[in-house]
């Protein structure tokens, strides 16, 4: 379970994340009472596959990863969701639970609403539900994106749609990661991972250090990606506020 966060004074402002930030000040303030900030540890698992989910989580910081397990025990990963958006659309999509996990990537903070709260405020038919649905929107598209992108390019490009889509939703251009973790999100073995973020690194565009990875040249890493990253990137844009 998540700590609820201490150090009121440091607390980070709600407006943080894209959607919230969005809401009119009625509807922004109608939800502010029941708008719990908590925080979301590295590698903590928010929900499995099948949950039945009681909150619906909006990060300010941070990234969190929508998994796919097979029986076997491999995994990919579908989705990112950072500030931009929310995680626990089973909520007000009506299906109860999803077929992916939901894990933190990269540590930060989130507020949550409970489930009971959000079902009321999209009932209302207002704001808080064109966004949520604009963003589920949003979403499909990047599960979709990366399920062609998976079959039809090559490692190396995956590898700089990831990097950038991670920087994206980050502050900075350094992502706290293992290259095991990569490889588990990527659906591919590990010494796979470490030859391309060499290739990379030997190129000038990244940077490696133990549990950690630097973008230190985002052109040449853009000139180098598939169209996937792209695509996704100007559909969130066109459909979500601040993206």
């Amino acid at each position: 379970m998540p700590k609820k966060s201490a150090a009121p004074e440091l607390k980070p402002c709600p407006k943080q994340n894209h959607l919230l930030a969005a809401l009119p000040p009625t509807d922004y303030a109608r939800l502010l009472p029941d708008l719990e900030l908590v925080d979301m540890p590295l590698n903590w698992t928010m929900s499995e596959s099948g949950d039945h989910v009681n909150y619906l989580h909006f990060p300010v910081s941070g990234i969190v990863s929508l998994i796919y397990a097979l029986e076997d025990g491999s995994t990919s990963e579908t989705a990112l969701v950072g500030k931009e958006g929310l995680v626990g659309i089973s909520i007000f999509m009506g299906g109860e639970s999803m077929p992916t996990s939901t894990e933190v990537q990269s540590h930060g903070q989130a507020y949550r609403l409970s489930r009971k709260v959000m079902k009321k405020e999209f009932a209302l038919g207002g704001k808080l539900q064109h966004l949520a649905l604009l963003f589920t929107q949003a979403l499909i598209c990047q599960t979709s994106q990366t399920a062609v992108c998976n079959q039809h390019h090559d490692l190396d490009q995956r590898m700089c749609r990831w990097l950038l889509t991670s920087i994206d939703r980050l502050e900075s251009n350094i992502i706290i990661i293992t290259q095991e973790m990569i490889s588990s999100l990527l659906g591919v073995r590990r010494e796979s991972i470490t030859q391309v973020a060499g290739d990379l690194q030997k190129a000038g565009l990244i940077e490696r250090a133990r549990g950690r990875i630097t973008v230190i040249d985002r052109a040449t890493l853009e000139k180098r990606v598939c169209e996937c990253y792209s695509v996704v990137k100007e559909e969130y844009r066109r459909l979500l506020p601040s993206s």
